[in-house]
């Protein structure tokens, strides 16, 4: 894939979201995950009777992207009613891989609210230098 733009990538968003399986919350997640190679990847929220069982978009995106090789990325939109943030979970999910990605959130309507960054979202996140061994 060429260059892909932030509209793009809400647009693609928005397309994932249509594939959620929310019958319990109802509330719609889309993302769509942008590689450093150029490749995206999409994903939605897909609930489960056990609510800790579900998983979000983002998850879902990145799951897709790691999956088929990939492990470095550049942007993540995501969509959802009234443009929510992504979870916490979500967040250390994302931080694993790419700290300093830039987060677009945007609403159903594909209105951008916010574009950040993940080390915005999740100051002092956890992550892989964490688990280095310090040499005495």
């Amino acid at each position: 894939m060429s260059e892909v733009s932030d509209r793009q990538l809400v647009e693609l968003a928005l397309e994932g979201s249509q594939s959620a399986y929310i019958p319990y919350s109802n509330y719609r997640v889309g993302a769509a995950l942008l590689t450093t190679s150029g490749e995206v990847f999409s994903g939605c929220n897909v609930e489960n009777a056990g609510y800790s069982s579900t998983i979000c978009a983002e998850r879902t995106a990145m799951v897709k992207a790691v999956s088929e090789g990939h492990q470095q990325f550049s942007t993540m939109a995501v969509v959802s009613r009234g443009a929510g943030s992504p979870c916490g979970v979500c967040r250390q999910f994302m931080f694993e891989f790419s700290p300093a990605m830039k987060v677009i959130l945007a609403d159903l309507d594909g209105q951008v609210h916010m574009i950040t960054t993940l080390v915005e979202l999740l100051p002092h996140g956890f992550g892989p230098a964490n688990l280095e061994e310090n040499e005495a």
